[in-house]
């Protein structure tokens, strides 16, 4: 599971443009996960996002 840090987020929307069906930007302006559970099938694709995103906002959720 991940969780977006709101406080080092930026909103660039790098995660959301390479994982939509995980990430969104949020009317904060921040991204967001959307799902509880991220299925197996797009978790290659969730790290993808977690690694290019600039600000390494995105956490592993404990």
């Amino acid at each position: 599971m991940l969780k977006v840090n709101k406080d080092l987020c930026i909103g660039c929307g790098a995660c959301q443009a390479v994982c939509p069906e995980i990430f969104e930007i949020e009317d904060d302006g921040l991204a967001a996960v959307i799902v509880k559970e991220i299925p197996e099938d797009l978790s290659e694709d969730a790290l993808d996002a977690k690694e290019g995103c600039p600000t390494n906002a995105i956490e592993d959720a404990e």
